[in-house]
């Protein structure tokens, strides 16, 4: 639980119908105590069998439910766990399809299926009342449970097709503050069924910011009409963490993390904005949850899809498009270094041409220059050129080896000595050289730097740091290279021969292969000698740790823990710390550069524009973090 992250489990244990006695005897949470799960869910009226039928409404059975879940308290009294049980309830002549909740042995109390029909009473709409084992606890629509000191972990309830309500009782417990939602279902399957179901459990998770932890009736249940198959399907804000697929057997288990949660709603007036009708409180052991590297997404910032790619670079050329009519430009102009991130600038530009459309733009009016000085290698600059050409865009080559000079020379430094002022007089004398071409030929300057970079502050500032649009503002550099791939298998397979595909094709491969580098100190025996990842750290890192500090509000300590977890058998948990020290160090100093930042879309989860997204003070100091770390 250290850290919000909580171990769930949904399970669907053998059934046998009617006989109360047996399930209460046999359902299995002794193993669970040992894979320490926290919460438990088991199907709908898991006590009796959800395909009772007409018995629900017998005395004996209601009885015998009761009498059942007495034996399942007293077995889980040891049991470090809040457990959601199945059962049918009756209060004032009405019979309630119920999740009952018990903790260390305590029944606490049952939440009421919303949209029940046949033998069982819709939800009341006051709290009922009903004695088990000589208690009375309350039976209501949509009651609350808080952890007593984890604040952020509140678990609501929805039963069965609830889910599919119109307005299902998950969205009260939202608004009431539910962190995690448990949903005890009896659906029964047929073709195609539990995809929609997964679907379903997805979208709720996702549109209501939680964790859904579903549990399904299997095994067991009446075959007479219907037929049944156990599954657990758990997600958090959309993404599926344990499924049917991905799990071979129950319990299906996952690891969430209601901190993150928490986080990502924070200025949301939508959650929490109503009063906690009723509330119980339980009590869990707060001990560290064991996490596996396969519960992170080392990339978090790639889509699962290739369409999803295709969306993104389809965003980002039309907002450059926009830019471009509203501007009223005649020319894009970027400067094309045989890098990666100018490459993919230069894709979205040629699919901007392509959504204006040949008769008011054409592939000519988009200048790529290409600019060497010092430590540009014959292999970038060759692939800069082959790459314009293939693409049919207008080349323009401005060596700036002379210019440089001349500069460094003017402000008396030796034009020898590598040092910042030597690397960023370049970048500034590329900057002025597109900027100028821009105004001489009335276009506008597309920026090239991606988000990791911003992040980082890894530019020069009114250097390569200023332009009149950044399309890649918002692409981290884990999703260039994808983006990057992506054109490059398009190229590869069944495309339109408009350009020189295979041309493009092998040298989108070799840029993909080249080390990624400003090219700003002299090549050693014509080899990159400045590799940008051997300065700042690898990308694939920081990439993890901007996601996860921006996204889901992780402390340093945390993002630390779970970087080390996910690169465990890449990065040691010391080359982990000392890149994220370099991450946090650099985040807070470089903030001044994103305070003026150029516009620039947001086409993933993440944008550092000052202008709403991101709003820091360039000043700040970053020694609680630091510390933190320590």
């Amino acid at each position: 639980m250290k850290d919000g992250f909580i171990k769930v489990s949904a399970i669907s244990p053998r059934v046998s119908v009617a006989d109360t006695k047996k399930n209460g005897e046999r359902v299995g949470f002794e193993s669970l105590a040992l894979s320490e799960s926290k919460i438990i869910v088991t199907p709908e009226l898991y006590v009796c069998g959800a395909t009772v039928g007409d018995l629900a409404k017998n005395e004996t059975l209601l009885c015998g439910a009761k009498k059942a879940l007495c034996e399942i308290a007293e077995k889980t009294k040891s049991l470090d766990a809040l457990i959601f049980v199945g059962a049918p309830l009756r209060s004032a002549g009405k019979i309630y399809d119920c999740a009952v909740a018990i903790n260390r042995g305590e029944i606490l109390g049952a939440t009421a299926k919303k949209y029940a029909s046949g033998v069982f009473s819709p939800a009341p709409v006051s709290p009922a009342e009903c004695e088990i084992g000589g208690k009375t606890i309350t039976i209501s629509a949509h009651p609350l449970y808080t952890h007593k000191s984890v604040e952020n972990l509140v678990v609501g309830v929805e039963i069965g097709d609830d889910l599919f309500g119109v307005y299902s009782p998950a969205c009260d417990c939202v608004s009431m503050g539910a962190t995690v939602i448990v949903n005890l279902s009896a659906r029964a399957e047929y073709a195609d069924s539990y995809g929609d179901l997964l679907n379903m459990v997805k979208a709720q998770s996702q549109k209501l910011q939680c964790a859904y932890i579903l549990s399904n009736a299997g095994y067991g249940e009446s075959t007479t009409d219907l037929a049944f198959e156990e599954s657990g399907i758990i997600c958090q804000n959309g993404q599926v963490l344990c499924d049917r697929e991905s799990s071979i057997s129950s319990p299906f288990s996952a690891v969430i993390d209601v901190n993150a949660i928490a986080h990502q709603r924070k200025g949301n007036a939508q959650f929490s904005q109503k009063e906690r009708e009723i509330e119980h409180f339980f009590s869990l052991t707060e001990q560290e949850t064991v996490l596996f590297a396969n519960q992170f997404n080392q990339f978090p910032f790639l889509p699962r899809q290739n369409q999803e790619l295709e969306h993104i670079l389809r965003l980002q050329a039309r907002a450059l498009a926009t830019r471009i009519e509203s501007a009223r430009s005649k020319k894009i102009v970027l400067g094309l270094s045989g890098g990666l991130d100018s490459t993919l600038a230069l894709i979205v530009a040629v699919r901007a041409v392509e959504f204006l459309g040949e008769e008011s733009f054409s592939l000519k009016d988009i200048i790529a220059v290409t600019m060497p000085c010092f430590g540009t290698t014959k292999r970038t600059k060759s692939n800069a050129q082959k790459l314009a050409e293939a693409y049919h865009v207008t080349l323009k080559e401005v060596d700036i080896t002379a210019s440089v000079r001349q500069h460094l020379s003017d402000i008396g430094h030796d034009g020898v000595t590598a040092d910042v002022t030597y690397e960023n007089a370049q970048a500034r004398e590329r900057t002025q050289v597109i900027m100028d071409i821009a105004n001489i030929s009335g276009g506008i300057v597309v920026g090239t730097g991606d988000l990791s970079e911003v992040a980082l502050g890894w530019s020069t500032y009114n250097g390569d740091h200023m332009s009149m649009y950044g399309v890649n503002s918002s692409v981290p550099k884990t999703l260039v290279r994808a983006l990057v791939s992506y054109e490059k298998d398009k190229m590869a397979g069944d495309v339109p021969r408009r350009y020189d595909v295979e041309t493009i094709a092998c040298v989108l491969a070799d840029i993909l292969d080249t080390p990624v580098s400003p090219e700003l100190t002299p090549a050693k025996e014509g080899e990159i000698a400045q590799i940008t990842e051997d300065i700042v750290g690898p990308y694939e890192l920081h990439d993890f740790f901007l996601y996860n500090f921006i996204v889901n509000g992780y402390t340093p300590k945390k993002v630390l823990r779970t970087a080390t977890v996910a690169f465990n058998e890449k990065y040691t948990a010391d080359i982990v710390k000392k890149w994220l020290k370099n991450f946090i160090r650099r985040f807070f100093t470089q903030q001044f550069k994103r305070s003026c930042m150029p516009d620039g879309a947001k086409v993933t989860a993440v944008s550092l524009s000052p202008r709403g997204a991101w709003k820091m003070p360039s000043d700040a100091s970053a020694t609680l973090w630091l510390d933190e770390i320590e």
